[in-house]
């Protein structure tokens, strides 16, 4: 499936959920959605786990 096609359904979504639901429904809807995407990207293998506890690496300018 095209990620333009993954971005329609997510719109519809949160847009019926906005509608019927209000405001409180269309965040719990995207959160739930960013929680859904993470965990994909970790089932593909394209996110450790680590890599959101882990410093990030300074290239050596400034501190």
């Amino acid at each position: 499936m095209s990620m333009a096609v993954v971005g329609l359904w997510a719109g519809m979504a949160l847009g019926f959920a906005g509608y019927f639901g209000g405001f409180g429904a269309f965040l719990l809807v995207a959160a739930l959605g960013a929680l859904g995407f993470v965990a994909g990207r970790f089932l593909d293998g394209d996110v450790e786990p680590g890599a959101f506890f882990r410093p990030r690496e300074r290239d050596g300018r400034g501190k």
